[in-house]
């Protein structure tokens, strides 16, 4: 068995959920900016999904429903993951993203993971309070990962990362094998491997005997 941790937001997902829910507070182009400094590495990730959160403040929380809604997984991404769990590796999302928007994703093609580890967006009175909470705020994704890893008693040497941002580097990092998908420019160089899709990743765990 393998522990196999992918992350979410640009990677399992070609969806940004901030960007969803900014559509519907009507600060998207906002998002996207903030978003993007920080998947280059150019503003703190903490720092960068405050500000998002704050953004949403007051977005009522049937608006941000719909906003999860329209998460979706990347073509091909709900079929690897059917095939690494048939396989029986233990596959994770680790996330700074939000617990809903990956469950809402996964729901809808019928496709499951055995750990999430995401944030959250508190409410007050039907609307978001502005605020974030989660593991993966000031956490970071080696720490998530190895303690995830320990868990299953799975070895670092026998973990896999899947991920596209700066945010990712630190799980890119420590794992046994690193992917990037789409990586940004400040994640390349920590990547073993680089893909541009579902099926090229899907080729690239049968070359390493994931799918077996």
């Amino acid at each position: 068995m393998r522990l196999v941790a992918f992350d979410f937001d640009g990677t399992l997902s070609d969806s940004e959920m901030t960007v969803l829910l900014g559509e519907q507070r009507g600060v998207a182009d906002r998002m996207a900016d903030i978003t993007e400094r920080a998947m280059n590495d150019e503003l703190g990730y903490a720092e960068s999904l405050r500000e998002r959160a704050a953004l949403l403040e007051g977005l009522e929380l049937d608006r941000a429903e719909a906003a999860f809604d329209g998460v979706r997984l990347r073509p091909g991404a709900a079929d690897l993951l059917a095939r690494l769990n048939d396989a029986g590796h233990h596959t994770a999302v680790l996330t700074g993203g939000f617990e809903r928007g990956v469950a809402r994703a996964l729901e809808r093609e019928g496709v499951t993971v055995d750990t999430v580890v995401a944030n959250r967006l508190p409410a007050s009175g039907g609307r978001l309070t502005g605020a974030v909470e989660g593991p993966l705020i000031e956490g970071t994704k080696d720490e998530a990962l190895e303690s995830l890893a320990a868990d299953v008693d799975v070895p670092p040497s026998r973990t896999v990362a899947v991920g596209d941002g700066a945010n990712d580097l630190p799980m890119l990092e420590v794992a046994g094998l690193a992917v990037g998908f789409l990586p940004k420019p400040a994640v390349r160089p920590a990547c073993d491997v680089v893909v541009a899709s579902m099926d090229r990743l899907a080729r690239v765990f049968e070359e390493r005997g994931l799918l077996e």
